[in-house]
């Protein structure tokens, strides 16, 4: 196969990248040996292997998204502790607007 020196011009224009002739010349056959590595990947495949998103066959042990009962009692005395401002079992924060809810 093979790539010249005019093709990794080509594709250095097409992506719109300057290079020097030096560049041409030292990139040229290291792109050459980057696309036969990529073609004897292609070879490598076999029909009798399906395809895997992962290959240590791992699933999903995230439990279902369900609502579940909270107790507040138990939250409510973290919350009042960071908030910055508790009345009345609610968030106290200052009045933003001039109008009454």
């Amino acid at each position: 196969m093979g790539l010249t020196r005019d093709d990794v011009a080509r594709l250095a224009d097409l992506a719109r990248i300057e290079l020097t002739p030096d560049e041409l010349a030292h990139l040229a056959p290291q792109i050459d040996v980057i696309v036969e590595a990529v073609a004897g990947v292609a070879e490598v495949k076999d029909d009798d292997i399906p395809p895997l998103a992962h290959p240590l066959g791992i699933v999903n042990v995230a439990r279902a998204d369900e609502p579940q009962p909270t107790d507040w009692r138990v939250l409510q005395p973290i919350i009042e502790q960071d908030a910055p401002a508790w009345q009345d079992e609610r968030f106290r924060v200052p009045r933003i607007l001039e109008e009454e809810a």
